[in-house]
């Protein structure tokens, strides 16, 4: 099964243009900010520290997922959703076979939700490995989740298999 949220790109720019039109109008309306506490620094850095905190937020949850289990291995990326065509600045990719794959969990966090997989590696470590999927649609989440139950369950009954 393979799925992304390449569709998700335009969304995001919106949102950062929205975030510095935001900036602008906070920058020409200072004055009526300055009302909210005796002193103007205040209020300037309270007004920073806001569209600071906003804009990392934003680019903490901003970020293309991609998930495809065809064939053997399994392999998940996830990467910056801005400029990422011309630098890979934050790519995450994991490939692995599918009889490594022990479980998941999908954390639903207030505006964060993430993917933990938990693996085997040759030695027979376990392995957890975390990708941001926040901006993955609910419909998609449930595809992967059924994709990974699947395999877990294939992988039992190998286990059984051999064990009998």
């Amino acid at each position: 099964m393979r799925t992304n949220n390449s569709k998700v790109k335009n969304v995001i720019i919106s949102m950062y243009f929205i975030l510095i039109v935001l900036a602008i109008l906070l920058a020409t309306l200072f004055s009526a900010f300055s009302e909210l506490t005796s002193s103007p620094t205040l209020t300037f850095f309270v007004v920073i520290a806001v569209f600071v905190f906003l804009f990392f937020a934003a680019h903490k949850v901003s970020k293309y997922f991609e998930y495809d289990s065809d064939g053997v291995q399994v392999v998940i990326i996830n990467r910056g959703l801005l400029l990422s065509d011309y630098f890979n600045y934050r790519e995450y990719k994991l490939e692995f076979s599918k009889e490594q794959l022990l479980g998941y969990k999908f954390n639903n966090y207030l505006i964060y939700k993430n993917l933990v997989l938990y693996l085997t590696n040759k030695n027979g470590h376990k392995k957890r490995e975390e990708f941001n999927v926040t901006l993955v649609s609910r419909k998609k989440r449930k595809y992967i989740r059924q994709s990974l139950s699947k395999i877990i369950k294939h992988n039992k009954t190998l286990k059984q298999q051999m064990n009998d």
